[in-house]
């Protein structure tokens, strides 16, 4: 039997999943972008139609249309979490998740890249990004078991990646837990 502490049905797990899929829509959103962090942040009305063009993504990969100032990702976090029926704990725990992530998101795509050999962040499966995202956010800054964090990950590439994703999510994470945890 698993000594891990954490169920398929834990409010944990339930968090990392609500996370996932706000961090997904953050992302979908255009606020994952380390060159426009601080723009990314910002609260626009709906009514508001003001449009943004990312010239150095433009340069770095082709270009793009104008995008839409995006909300905030505490109005996308709302918007999503309502699609869940789950504990409280486990909305207060993917809000920590999601709020942790995106403070520090240049940091975690930096840290992720660095680990994912050959890969940038900006060219991975949406999905995979996140799940490492997520994954770098709990192995530097909680003190989630490094087994707990990895598992839990994995199960989510496996849940809503490609086939490939888990073993692609393993190897980063473990890599990055090699690193952040031996300090």
């Amino acid at each position: 039997m698993s000594e891990r502490n954490e169920t398929a049905g834990s409010s944990r797990h339930q968090g990392r999943e609500v996370a996932l899929q706000v961090l997904y829509a953050v992302d979908l959103a255009g606020h994952t972008s380390p060159r426009r962090l601080a723009e990314r942040l910002e609260t626009v009305d709906d009514e508001d139609e003001r449009s943004v063009v990312d010239e150095d993504e433009a340069i770095d990969e082709g270009p793009r249309s104008p995008i839409r100032t995006p909300e905030s990702s505490d109005r996308i976090f709302d918007r999503v979490a309502e699609n869940f029926v789950v504990p409280k704990g486990a909305l207060e725990f993917a809000r920590e998740l999601v709020a942790g992530v995106v403070a520090r998101l240049p940091e975690f795509d930096e840290l992720v890249t660095l680990h994912a050999r050959n890969w940038r962040v900006s060219r991975m499966a949406v999905v995979d990004r996140n799940v490492l995202r997520l994954g770098a956010y709990e192995l530097r800054d909680t003190e989630t078991p490094v087994a707990v964090v990895i598992d839990e990950a994995v199960d989510l590439a496996r849940r809503f990646g490609s086939d490939r994703s888990p073993s692609f999510v393993n190897g980063v994470l473990d890599a990055i837990a090699k690193e952040v945890r031996s300090a």
